[in-house]
């Protein structure tokens, strides 16, 4: 193949990447642990840790109230020199419900992951979250909102972050929103890794 035709096959199959987070929303476990190479990492509102882990504390988080579905757009896409890494920068919103409380959120953010191809197969190696904006829902009525929490958070995820906490799934520190310096220092490093020569 030309490498022009080469690198719009890597794009989709990067884009496949993105959109494999539905097996999250579905409890599709064994094809979500595919979207990550072995020691990669994730970074989110209420996980930091192996990816591997985040997986089972999602199983966990299934059998919890709480629902949540992502809906994921294309990335963009940047490529190391050599072709064997990308950054990608996603837009998706997170809608979340927790029917026992009858509460929910919509929450709209950008995953930044570091992707690597390795054997020929991309896969995630770090997944981080920058947080836009997040509003409440209400699916069966108003119900009340406690504000003193809710301003524990940047207004950004607080929506979200709300939601987490009162499902039993904290967050516990700040997480970069749009224009942050989290933000930026998570771009920064993000690109300083793409151009790093492989493995070091």
């Amino acid at each position: 193949m030309s490498e022009s035709t080469t690198q719009l096959q890597d794009r989709q199959d990067i884009a496949d990447l993105m959109t494999g987070w539905i097996h999250r929303d579905l409890g599709q476990w064994d094809r979500l642990r595919e979207l990550f190479h072995p020691g990669a990492r994730i970074e989110i509102t209420w996980f930091e840790g192996a990816a591997s882990d985040f997986v089972d504390a999602s199983v966990r988080m299934a059998t919890t109230s709480l629902r949540t579905k992502h809906l994921i757009t294309a990335p963009s896409v940047t490529f190391s020199a050599d072709g064997t890494r990308a950054v990608s920068e996603t837009n998706a919103v997170i809608v979340a419900e927790n029917s026992t409380l009858d509460l929910g959120c919509n929450g709209h953010n950008r995953f930044i992951d570091r992707i690597e191809r390795r054997d020929g197969v991309w896969r995630i190696v770090d997944r981080k979250s920058v947080y836009d904006f997040a509003t409440f829902t209400f699916p069966a009525g108003i119900v009340e909102i406690d504000a003193e929490v809710v301003a524990k958070y940047p207004r950004e995820n607080g929506a979200l972050a709300y939601v987490l906490d009162k499902s039993g799934f904290p967050v516990t520190r700040t997480f970069a929103t749009q224009g942050s310096d989290l933000e930026r220092d998570i771009k920064e490093s993000a690109f300083a890794w793409l151009g790093e020569e492989a493995g070091a």
